[in-house]
């Protein structure tokens, strides 16, 4: 039986990048498998709508989620999670809709699964090759520096070492998350660090790929706000870890 894979899309005011996500969509590569692609829409407000009907009347194996009410970075997530659970998916595979990750690396994180059983999670990783690689692809400065200020920060007190803590490019292993923890994470842009966070609790493993970096009038994550929460929910989860204090009191200020 061939194994199921969703690719789902989030789009916030994505607009015609939308499209060009899509389209670079390596279905050639992926025919092995069962492809589905949900489309969720966290309240636009713009043309995003327009670009995603054009998309769906070219394939049948595409869904459309457009929120009622804007949920947030990781709300929207959480709908995409809920769908492929609820639909008995193997991996999922996050792409965001304003073209800032290139889906060509996808074969490549699912064959990361295949692989390896332990594997639970693939992520792209803009650091892993050279930093130069990263600012050709347009990075600005500022957010480089702070990445890896971050990261670093993040590994040493957690003892991990990874190389890109602030990606958005993510698979997952979808069996990992039939306890639905993921649905005790924040609604904002801190998502994906909190579900990092929920793989360390577990000592499962995530594996990085490199990728190369693509930034154009995308939106970024990576703002004051992100770092600064960033920071703090690092060290809460530190003490967590060393058990000075236990999950069930801060599992409320990770909302």
């Amino acid at each position: 039986m061939r194994k199921k894979i969703l690719i789902f899309i989030i789009t916030y005011k994505a607009s015609h990048r939308l499209l060009k996500v899509y389209k670079s969509i390596p279905f050639k590569k992926l025919k092995k498998y069962k492809i589905n692609i949900l489309i969720s829409d966290d309240k636009s407000g713009d043309d995003t709508i327009k670009y995603a009907r054009k998309i769906i009347s070219k394939n049948k194996n595409i869904k459309l989620n457009f929120n009622k009410k804007n949920l947030g970075y990781g709300g929207n997530i959480k709908i995409c999670l809920n769908y492929a659970l609820k639909n008995k998916f193997d991996y999922a595979v996050m792409i965001h809709g304003d073209n800032q990750y290139n889906p060509k690396y996808i074969p490549i994180m699912i064959k990361m699964f295949e692989k390896d059983k332990l594997t639970q999670a693939v992520t792209g990783s803009r650091l892993l090759k050279s930093l130069r690689n990263t600012t050709k692809g347009g990075m600005p400065i500022y957010k480089l520096i702070g990445n890896i200020i971050l990261t670093k920060f993040q590994n040493l007190l957690l003892r991990t070492n990874f190389t890109d803590a602030h990606t958005g490019f993510w698979a997952y292993r979808m069996n990992n998350f039939k306890d639905k923890f993921y649905l005790l994470t924040t609604n904002g842009f801190n998502f994906d660090q909190q579900i990092r966070f929920q793989y360390i609790y577990k000592k499962q493993k995530i594996l990085e790929i490199p990728i190369d970096t693509r930034y154009a009038d995308e939106r970024s994550q990576l703002h004051i706000k992100y770092a600064i929460r960033f920071f703090f929910e690092t060290i809460i989860f530190f003490l967590m870890k060393i058990k000075i204090i236990n999950f069930k009191t801060i599992k409320y200020l990770f909302k």
